[in-house]
């Protein structure tokens, strides 16, 4: 073969490929503007661009639209047929529910069908736009029918701009993540909150209380200021140490007249707490932040443990539960060692999420995830793919719950360049996932001829290749 075959060749090979990326408009629709002499009324009708040979296809349907009569203006539902928008011009059949002839037929329409046996009234009319907002032809999850990908040809009339509250904010949507479950990672905040609820228990006394014993029969009995020291005794005249801590007043006050009576013939003494709940005190003095940030709370991060540390209570298990489930849990365990307190947590901060995108991209990396984030939106991370990037088999791989690794290939190609309006492969990405868009073969192969040639033999003999001539091993 010649060099001028092979030089045909190739730049046959070339057109080939550009034709079928350029010109390939087999998905391709073919818009058609309606318009309207009513500025309030905004809308856009479209057809597909395809051919079915004379049989009953899918049209797109118009949910809105208007018919203007000498008499009326009516609205019912309608088909856009040859470009314009065909609708029921009164109230018929099945489909406009009129007792009258229309453009029906009386026959059932099913969805937006069209064929032979259906026929839509020859008048056109508009797309009613209202507080809808703009109607415009295209492909949503439901256009593509049970286990089929929705094509350019499944195209419907769909209520594009329809806001809600807030101008560009749009519809409310579900959140993306219903139930939050703690991470390792998370900045949380326990506010302590004092209940003051009345107990119906009796207050006993702890480690720190301080009391007051006083005497109506013996003025020497009486003390004041008397705490109740660390092995849980108090220091009282003539009787010496005695175990107050855990009991009530009343156990305590018993025991001190029944002592005291070998003493005093009438002792009388009573027992005052002076100062009580002193752990519950000892825990707000460890949290109190009124003279910083403000209020009584303590933040803690959650340690690659999973667990986070707080005052009394020490190491509680935090991961895979609710900000609902943790609290119960904290309360809990409050709720052994002191009463009196409620324990809210909030969290503060999530912990950092990241995805990396590696291979044939602009600017490979590390990007965090701030959102719900898809295949092709960690492109745009990415800067976008270079002319060398296979986009039909690019690579993610992900750790699952038990840190195994699973790897999936997708084929985002006909999404880049327009040709699939619904891919399937699409897919949401999580923390850690990791999507590589890998070489081209022909890049590849690009590479090794230019690595092996130019790198290492013109390298090793530069004079003696310089003047090669491969015309002879080619004719």
């Amino acid at each position: 073969m010649t060099r001028s075959g092979i030089a045909k060749l190739i730049f046959l090979s070339a057109f080939l490929v550009a034709a079928y990326f350029v010109f390939d408009d087999s998905n391709e629709l073919l818009t058609t503007e309606v318009t309207n002499s009513d500025p309030n009324i905004v809308l856009t009708g479209h057809a597909a661009n395809d051919d079915d040979g004379g049989k009953a296809k899918p049209l797109p349907q118009v949910s809105l639209a208007v018919f203007e009569s000498d008499s009326a203006v009516v609205s019912n539902d309608g088909l856009i047929i040859d470009d314009q928008i065909h609708l029921c011009q009164a109230s018929c059949c099945p489909t406009c529910s009129s007792t009258q002839g229309c453009g029906c037929d009386g026959r059932v329409v099913v969805g937006a069908s069209y064929g032979p046996t259906m026929n839509y009234g020859t008048d056109v009319g508009y797309a009613g736009g209202g507080n809808y907002g703009r109607n415009m032809l295209a492909v949503d999850q439901n256009s593509g029918g049970i286990g089929r990908e929705a094509r350019w040809r499944d195209s419907r009339m769909i209520p594009w701009e329809e806001f809600a509250y807030g101008e560009y904010i749009g519809p409310h949507r579900t959140p993306h993540v219903p139930q939050y479950r703690i991470r390792v990672g998370d900045q949380l905040e326990f506010v302590y909150l004092l209940t003051r609820e009345r107990s119906a228990m009796p207050y006993r006394l702890f480690v720190g209380d301080t009391i007051q014993i006083s005497s109506s029969g013996d003025e020497a009995l009486n003390q004041t200021e008397i705490s109740i020291l660390s092995d849980g005794t108090v220091s009282v005249a003539l009787i010496g140490q005695v175990r107050v801590a855990g009991k009530t007043v009343k156990d305590v006050q018993r025991e001190l007249n029944d002592r005291y009576s070998k003493f005093v013939k009438n002792p009388a003494i009573v027992v005052s707490v002076t100062t009580s709940e002193t752990p519950l005190n000892d825990l707000r003095d460890a949290v109190d932040a009124r003279q910083g940030a403000g209020g009584q709370s303590r933040q803690a991060l959650v340690s690659p443990d999973g667990t986070v540390q707080l005052p009394m209570i020490g190491s509680v298990p935090a991961v895979g539960l609710t900000l609902e489930e943790i609290g119960r849990e904290i309360n809990a365990r409050y709720g052994m060692k002191i009463r009196g307190i409620e324990v809210t947590p909030i969290l503060l901060e999530r912990a950092a999420r990241f995805i990396y995108v590696v291979g044939e991209v602009s600017q490979p990396g590390r990007f965090e995830l701030v959102g719900p984030t898809t295949a092709i939106q960690s492109l745009a991370l990415a800067q976008g793919f270079l002319e060398g990037g296979n986009l039909r088999q690019i690579v993610v791989l992900r750790r699952d719950s038990n840190w195994r690794l699973v790897a999936t290939k997708i084929d985002l190609a006909g999404a880049m360049y327009g040709r699939r309006p619904m891919p399937s492969d699409e897919i949401w990405l999580r923390h850690d996932d990791i999507v590589i868009v890998p070489k081209k073969p022909v890049q590849r192969l690009s590479e090794a001829v230019n690595q092996y040639f130019t790198q290492t033999l013109y390298g090793l003999f530069p004079a003696q290749l310089g003047s090669f001539d491969a015309a002879p091993f080619i004719q």
